[in-house]
């Protein structure tokens, strides 16, 4: 059923789109007058028609990249000094606490930047390395989160069999192979949306380069990124998904069939963390695809200020919740970073 829903969405998204993109391109076109002058750089909106929300915004994005940057930081080197934590579990929980630190620092300065100092242009190269960063770290997170899964599967379903399937060697290949599958999708996907002629209009609706937000202002044919998104989407969020949930259920009928409470409970436990991760992740990019958005005479859209707040939630606060759930929720994680506050320094 979830598999479904998040096929339908992303059907239904890049569909919506390739029509409206469509539309536009055949109105430019009839009208016999399409402005030549290629863009050389881009305009971020944001929240510029809100001037009192964009100080209490920048406070706070401020905050929230810090507790990002500290957070996940700690939860780095703690997984690396404390040698409690040199399981795959925390290896994979090490990458994905790296990938949030990377995936915020190529977006949120600039964020920052625009809205202490209200200069709201981007380079049409400096727009290229956002998108590639953004498509790489979410195509990235996707996977990791399925590894992760499928980590506390085998350790909940095969305990003797834990240190055989994923040894050192199989938990760095599998998380090697998340970070080089991201990294190739995120390269043809920007070379394919930067390769578009982009004309007349260069205002993003956002904050950031989001790949939708660009192709929506080139003055071309993009069924060919469409095509290739749809794929992407496949392979890097419902394929992902799927292991998760099927992972869970093979996880879920295990715990029902212990005798000991203690055993279902402390199963329990070392499962929620990752589970409350997948489902804020999973559960906001459904929110942010499955909500209609609303059309007016011209064929012209407008995200509205829910919508950005949305994003930013998608952006920005789940990457400062992992290291919080996985501290909160986690007690080796909570003894090892107490540790690590508590150690003195050797003169």
């Amino acid at each position: 059923m979830i598999v479904q829903v998040i096929c339908t969405v992303c059907f239904l998204a890049v569909n919506t789109f390739y029509v409206r993109s469509s539309f536009d391109f055949l109105k430019a076109d009839d009208m016999g007058e399409i402005n030549q002058t290629l863009v050389s750089e881009f305009l971020l909106l944001g929240l510029s028609g809100y001037p009192k929300i964009e100080i209490i915004y920048f406070a706070l994005i401020l905050v929230m990249y810090l507790v990002i940057l500290i957070g996940n930081g700690v939860l780095i080197i703690a997984s690396i000094l404390d040698s409690r934590l040199h399981t795959p579990m925390y290896f994979f929980l090490g990458n994905l606490s790296f990938l949030d630190i990377c995936y915020t620092s190529s977006s949120v300065p600039s964020t920052l930047v625009s809205l202490i100092s209200k200069k709201r242009n981007i380079s049409f190269s400096g727009c290229t390395v956002q998108m590639f960063f953004g498509f790489a770290m979410g195509s990235t997170e996707c996977l990791l989160l399925g590894m992760m899964a499928f980590d506390r599967y085998v350790a909940i379903c095969n305990p003797l069999r834990y240190p055989i399937i994923l040894s050192k060697v199989a938990y760095v290949l599998m998380a090697s192979v998340s970070w080089l599958s991201g990294g190739i999708n995120s390269v043809v996907q920007t070379l394919l949306a930067m390769r578009l002629p982009f004309c007349g209009n260069n205002i993003i609706n956002h904050f950031t380069c989001e790949i939708l937000a660009v192709l929506k202002l080139a003055c071309a044919d993009i069924s060919l990124n469409i095509i290739t998104m749809v794929i992407s989407n496949m392979a890097f969020l419902v394929l992902p998904l799927m292991v998760i949930f099927f992972s869970y259920m093979f996880i879920l009928y295990t715990i029902l069939q212990m005798n000991s409470v203690t055993g279902r409970r402390k199963a329990f436990s070392t499962c929620s963390a990752h589970l409350t991760v997948v489902i804020i992740f999973y559960g906001t990019i459904l929110f942010l695809y499955a909500k209609p958005k609303s059309q007016d005479l011209t064929g012209e859209e407008k995200l509205q200020a829910s919508d950005k707040l949305i994003s930013l939630f998608y952006g920005v606060v789940t990457p400062m919740l992992n290291p919080i759930i996985y501290s909160l929720r986690n007690k080796d994680v909570k003894a090892a970073v107490k540790y690590l506050l508590n150690k003195k320094p050797i003169y």
